[in-house]
């Protein structure tokens, strides 16, 4: 199989956690602003749409270099082997960005870019009509940066935090993969216990199940790859198998989702069912400031409401010091909480252990991390 060169895109704030898992999958990577280069063939690259969870997206890089001029641009877009990935019918969008470029015309980029494209296909194909894009979809962008140019083809199709399991949503979810980044941010392993006391519709609770059963996190869902001519038939349902071969259903795990709102632990468990770990998950209505709990080094993860509203405020304010209240009763728990509010700390009455920026969205967050005095086990 060819050896590609390849990009894992992520938030800002996750690339280093993405980064971990494709080292412990056994890559070599190079950790970048929002993406991590590593190189495979067609087997790593659904290897790694089926097991990345943090990731946003896998991308072949097609071309790579730099251009001040548009016609720089066309001509080495052009000397490209686009025929290589793209038939004769292929439909093939460009999307586009610029930063800090001589090029920072994003439309003209895409379709400079487009046209080279369309030139190279016609010569290897002999056509003098438009192509007829009327074939399965292969995603292209032309990203631009400081005049170096990044051609890539999307791998993935909808984001890689579309796992399929989210049946319904509820007030400002958090996406799957920043869900499983949460997680794998903290010391939490499958043999203690795990706590979400605000889960909404379960989000964390889910994806920490996911990774307590060791399931692939996108072993249900389509992506765009599946319709590639140039991908060998049969080895992406070989490989699914493969993945799911890989989950350890047996594990008992202890964890627990509470929320205030009673219907949004009824969306929880719809979610969790189609993800098939609602039997591994307590889900319960329950405010914050009502969780007592006799079990020890456990982990707890919050990702309460901001209050980005002014009149919110007040009350998010008030549940900051309540959990600060609640979990002071817990010394050996270790306890992660999420929020835009940087004076977090002031309200929950005591300074973290360590602070992280994440970015969900465009949103920026700091993950406020209280590391537990560990009780040695009996």
């Amino acid at each position: 199989m060819e050896t590609f060169k390849l990009l894992a895109t992520a938030a800002s704030g996750i690339e280093s956690i993405v980064g971990n898992e494709l080292k412990h999958m056994g890559y070599n990577v190079q950790v970048e602003n929002s993406r991590v280069r590593f190189e495979g063939t067609m087997e790593d690259v659904i290897n790694t749409n089926l097991w990345l969870r943090s990731a946003d997206r896998v991308k072949i890089i097609v071309g790579e270099f730099t251009a001040t001029t548009f016609d720089d641009l066309f001509e080495q877009t052009k000397a490209i082997s686009w025929d290589k990935f793209l038939p004769l019918d292929a439909e093939f969008p460009v999307q586009g960005k610029s930063q800090k470029s001589t090029l920072y015309s994003v439309p003209d980029a895409q379709a400079i870019v487009k046209k080279a494209i369309v030139d190279q296909l016609s010569d290897v194909y002999h056509r003098t009509t438009r192509l007829p894009e009327t074939g399965a979809k292969y995603p292209l962008e032309v990203a631009i940066n400081k005049d170096n140019v990044l051609l890539t083809l999307d791998t993935t199709g909808s984001s890689l935090f579309k796992r399929g399991y989210r049946v319904e949503k509820g007030y400002a979810p958090l996406k799957e993969n920043m869900a499983a980044a949460l997680v794998m941010l903290t010391n939490w392993y499958p043999d203690k216990p795990f706590v979400d006391p605000v889960c909404g519709s379960g989000t964390i609770p889910i994806e920490a199940a996911l990774i307590g059963h060791n399931i692939a996190p996108g072993i249900g869902r389509y992506f765009v790859f599946e319709d590639w001519d140039f991908v060998e038939k049969g080895l992406f349902d070989r490989l699914r198998e493969t993945a799911k071969g890989e989950a350890n259903l047996d594990v008992v795990l202890d964890i627990a989702g509470y929320d205030i709102d009673a219907g949004m632990i009824e969306i929880a468990k719809k979610n969790a069912a189609e993800a098939g770990v609602l039997d591994s998950i307590e889900f319960k209505q329950l405010a914050a400031k009502d969780f007592t709990t006799e079990k020890e080094n456990g982990v707890l993860v919050a990702n309460p409401p901001y209050g980005e509203r002014l009149s919110d405020t007040e009350s998010v304010r008030v549940l900051y010091k309540q959990m600060g209240v609640v979990y002071k009763q817990m010394p050996t728990w270790s306890k992660y909480i999420l929020t835009s509010d940087l004076t977090f700390e002031e309200y929950y009455g005591s300074r973290a252990s360590k602070k992280r920026k994440l970015y969900n969205g465009s949103l920026r967050t700091d993950y406020f991390q209280y590391w537990g005095k560990r009780k040695p086990r009996v």
